[in-house]
């Protein structure tokens, strides 16, 4: 989400500007000089390469700091400042602005269209109605950052522009006034069109205000909020803002999960753990965020959601979010590379510099340590303390909701190889293959049975048949490809599914793994013993239903039973299911 440096329109002390973090660079919204003034006191300026100033207009309340800025940041800073126009002809106006300024060393700044930047982002001028004088040079932004769809209007007579992107889960920074205006949005008419839009998911945000007073009483028990403001420390003004835009981030992601459970569309934890992961970094004021799950069935970290970067996946004994489970308690760097538990590859491989890391442990009910929140760059620095208590309301729900994700999938895989069971299976095939097949692609499967396993309890015990059982699954699992998946059907018998796979493929396959377990050594509960299987492979048809899949499979496997065992049998549908 957007801080602003002010949110007042012409006439205001402080006028309005905003701006975001993406990597080591600062993004400006319009930088008037109000905002400057606040800006060069900011602490994370020393974090950043470069400044980058998006504009809507040239009016003074818009760009009269950017020469400032470029003066600045050329001779104390030394850092490139990039002036982004929404258009050719903004482009040429501000050049012809910014070349007769002394000052402007022309070293120090460069401008560009949104159509030639090249971005981490995506940027999208909107047009928009407002003065006579700049009719086709004014203009909003449509920004996707972060994973957030962001629409800021600038200055705008009417929100006609922008209805095509507002949709549920987009923020919306709009202008409002209460003094009558051609040019400007007054609050009065514009209420009733922002309420239905909160009410169908967009979080709406207010600037370019002239009476703040009425504004605020104006959206009084609304899900409306004033735009979030930003101090010279760098630290969010909490009293004007917090409590509001906590409520409403809150508010709004269990308003959007509630509304997927009531619905016949398929949902699953991934969408609450991208909010909640989204809320973190907001309320931490974090550049990047990440929740990460202890998966202990691997021995692994690996993140349920990252805002700013790729999924990772990492030992479970390693980095600072392994340090923070393994020790049971929050961990906190503000000087990452003299921390002998930072791996510093991912900032190697892409150039990011991390200059601050807060790690917060979560844990279910019962006070076992599931998964791990990771918060980075906090400009200032992360507190351990105060930056918990802000993050704890959102830790609390991810806590929960991982608790129930991670017993659910305890239920779908036997304890004792590790497979998915049966209950995976069916989830699997509703969620995933049914829905391949109805869609045309191949699945085929197969199901296969360890011989003469009664032998080996019998003979050996039944501590020897369990080792039997885990060692066959583990060449079924060390066997999937990606996509494919190995499930215990019951007792030694066994099903793997296998999306986009021929008939013939599911065959050779069964084939190379039957021949694996033919030739290995299996050592159970201390005996060397040697063990085949006998497979039965068939193509699933959609048609059919999923038992009725597997009961082919099924025959097909007792044909190989009846036939000698230790082979595969196999064969193509039926003339009359062909048709």
């Amino acid at each position: 989400m957007l801080q602003f440096y002010g949110r007042g329109s012409a006439f205001s002390d402080v006028h309005n500007s905003a701006f975001f973090r993406s990597g080591r660079s600062l993004i400006l919204l319009d930088c008037p000089a109000s905002a400057f003034r606040i800006l060069k006191h900011a602490p994370f300026l020393s974090d950043c390469s470069e400044i980058r100033v998006f504009v809507t207009h040239t009016h003074a309340d818009h760009v009269g700091g950017i020469p400032l800025l470029i003066h600045y940041a050329f001779y104390i800073l030394h850092m490139p400042v990039i002036v982004t126009a929404p258009s050719q002809e903004v482009a040429e106006d501000l050049r012809l602005y910014l070349d007769r300024i002394e000052g402007c060393d022309p070293a120090g700044y460069r401008i560009e269209t949104a159509a030639d930047a090249i971005l981490p982002f995506s940027a999208r001028a909107v047009p928009v109605p407002h003065t006579p004088r700049l009719a086709g040079r004014c203009f909003g932004w449509h920004l996707n950052a972060d994973g957030q769809e962001i629409l800021y209007t600038g200055d705008t007579a009417s929100l006609d522009p922008f209805l095509p992107y507002l949709h549920e889960g987009v923020t919306l920074y709009t202008e409002a006034c209460c003094h009558g205006s051609a040019v400007h949005m007054q609050i009065d008419r514009i209420l009733p069109v922002l309420r239905k839009l909160t009410q169908n998911g967009v979080r709406v945000f207010l600037m370019h205000i002239d009476d703040e007073a009425k504004i605020a009483d104006a959206i009084s028990g609304t899900d409306i909020a004033l735009a979030p403001l930003y101090d010279t420390k760098g630290e969010r003004n909490m009293t004007d803002i917090s409590a509001q835009e906590t409520l409403a981030s809150i508010f709004s992601i269990t308003h959007d999960l509630y509304k997927r459970m009531c619905s016949d569309q398929e949902s699953s934890h991934e969408t609450l753990f991208t909010d909640l992961t989204a809320l973190g970094k907001v309320l931490t004021g974090a550049d990047r965020a990440s929740f990460w799950k202890w998966d202990k069935r691997r021995h692994e970290l690996w993140t349920l959601s990252a805002i700013g970067t790729e999924r990772i996946v990492i030992p479970e004994t390693t980095g600072l979010v392994g340090k923070a489970l393994r020790e049971q308690k929050v961990v906190v760097t503000n000087d990452p590379y003299s921390d002998p538990d930072f791996n510093p590859e991912v900032d190697k491989k892409t150039g990011y510099v991390t200059r601050s890391v807060l790690v917060m442990p979560v844990a279910d009910v019962n006070g076992e340590f599931i998964g791990a929140y990771q918060m980075i760059n906090k400009p200032g620095g992360f507190d351990a303390d105060a930056d918990c208590r802000s993050l704890s309301p959102a830790a609390l729900i991810c806590g929960l909701a991982l608790e129930s994700e991670t017993f659910l999938e305890d239920s779908q895989h036997d304890r004792l190889t590790q497979l998915k069971n049966r209950m995976g299976f069916y989830a699997d095939y509703l969620h995933r293959y049914g829905k391949m097949l109805a869609a045309g692609r191949n699945v085929s499967m197969f199901l296969c049975d360890i011989d003469h396993f009664k032998r080996v309890n019998d003979t050996y015990g039944h501590n020897a048949g369990d080792d039997a059982l885990a060692f066959t699954s583990d060449i079924l699992q060390k066997s999937c490809r990606p996509g494919d998946n190995a499930y215990r059907w019951g007792g030694e018998e066994f099903i793997m599914l296998l999306p986009d796979t021929t008939l013939e493929e599911a065959a050779e396959l069964a084939e190379a793994i039957r021949v694996r377990v033919m030739n290995a050594t299996c050592l159970a509960d201390g005996n060397e013993i040697r063990m085949t299987l006998s497979f039965g492979c068939c193509a699933m048809d959609g048609r059919l239903s999923v038992e009725g899949n597997v009961s082919r499979a099924d025959q097909l496997l007792y044909t190989a039973k009846e036939g000698g065992r230790n082979q595969v049998k196999w064969e193509p549908l039926p003339a009359w299911q062909n048709h």
